[in-house]
């Protein structure tokens, strides 16, 4: 188990990857912690992780807020002893539009959430990954941030771009003390929120949920919707000793849908 005897903290656990993130972890050996605003699924979450309660513990967490996601990591150093690594989840990619229709509002809650909260998680990370003498920070990106979606995310992908530019910093800050800031950046995940949209887009166009599902394929050359655990797999491994040499990379899980 490539995890064993770590801490891994995830930020961002609702029904999508943060949940398959702290699922495979578990799995690997580690201790978890997961961080979410809604108390009561992250309670239910984790008991379904680990009925035991026993490897698994949990803290409300806002990104936005920087004594959440203090108190996210000391959950992590009282329950566990320490931290090892944090895989930051949380992100705020509903919004849409172009660049008239998004307004300035939009544009700083983008920012705010996806750059500002997640320097925010890293921070509060920051001594806590000293103490153990390094670790290991995951970033989520966005194939956004060079691809136009169909629907225009310009806001959500100018964020994206950003935190792309931030990791490079954090990973030549944060080298010398030994911790490592990567970033795995998928395309569509099957999970629950790219299943319900299938079923949307089908029912609305009256056609099968295939149609939806061949279109978004296309140009997939493994003609797979990667799933959510697939871009997990990728997360849990920069979190352990196998990446212990890899800083300052984007991995990107989308069936080749896009070769960087």
């Amino acid at each position: 188990m490539i995890l064993n005897g770590k801490t891994v903290v995830v930020s961002g656990v609702g029904p999508g990857l943060g949940r398959e993130v702290a699922a495979l972890a578990l799995r690997d050996g580690a201790n978890v912690v997961i961080g979410a605003r809604n108390e009561e699924r992250l309670a239910k979450t984790a008991a379904e992780l680990d009925p035991s309660g026993e490897r698994v513990a949990w803290c409300s967490a806002d990104v936005t807020d920087p004594a959440r996601c203090e108190a996210l990591m000391e959950t992590a150093a009282e329950r566990f002893g320490g931290l090892d690594a944090v895989v930051q989840v949380a992100a705020l990619d509903t919004l849409f539009g172009t660049l008239e229709s998004t307004s300035a509002e939009d544009w700083t809650s983008a920012l705010q959430v996806n750059v500002l909260g997640t320097i925010q998680v890293a921070r509060a990370a920051l001594p806590h990954l000293e103490g153990r003498g390094g670790g290991s920070v995951v970033l989520i990106g966005s194939q956004s941030q060079w691809l136009a979606p169909p629907a225009h995310q310009i806001a959500y992908a100018s964020s994206k771009g950003a935190l792309v530019s931030a990791m490079y910093h954090l990973a030549d800050e944060l080298g010398p003390k030994k911790i490592r800031v990567n970033m795995v950046i998928p395309t569509w995940m099957w999970g629950p929120p790219v299943e319900a949209y299938v079923n949307w887009q089908a029912k609305h166009r009256e056609v099968p949920a295939q149609t939806i599902i061949d279109e978004i394929t296309a140009d997939m050359p493994l003609g797979e919707i990667p799933a959510d655990e697939d871009v997990a797999e990728a997360c849990v491994f920069f979190c352990s000793d196998r990446a212990r040499m890899i800083t300052g990379e984007t991995l990107l899980v989308n069936a080749g849908q896009i070769m960087r």
